[in-house]
């Protein structure tokens, strides 16, 4: 879910700031969706970080997992196959996500 939100910041900031700051001058959009997608893009990286250490991802697809937030529309992909991959995973029972280790 988090990655829908990122990726919808970042098409709102590429497909209307960018184009409202430089063709129009107005750099309203931009000033207010870009800390937002900021902070929210952090939160992202965070939870693709947790869920690649709990499903024991090879580091490469936790990377193109991560780099898929900075792509428009790439992370809409990225969340339907993570999603599609965890929900088949725990379904079957093999490598399903653990919890992290306490102690």
């Amino acid at each position: 879910m988090l990655a829908y939100v990122v990726g919808t910041g970042l098409v709102i900031l590429v497909c209307v700031g960018v184009p409202l700051r430089y063709a129009g001058g107005n750099k309203i959009v931009v000033e207010i969706v870009g800390p937002l997608h900021g902070f929210l893009f952090i939160a992202y990286l965070l939870a693709a970080i947790d869920l690649a250490i709990r499903c024991r991802w090879h580091p490469v697809r936790a990377l193109l997992v991560m780099a898929a937030g900075t792509v428009p529309f790439c992370s809409f992909l990225a969340e339907r196959v993570v999603t599609r991959d965890v929900r088949a995973r725990l379904a079957a029972g093999v490598s399903s996500p653990r919890a992290p280790r306490t102690g």
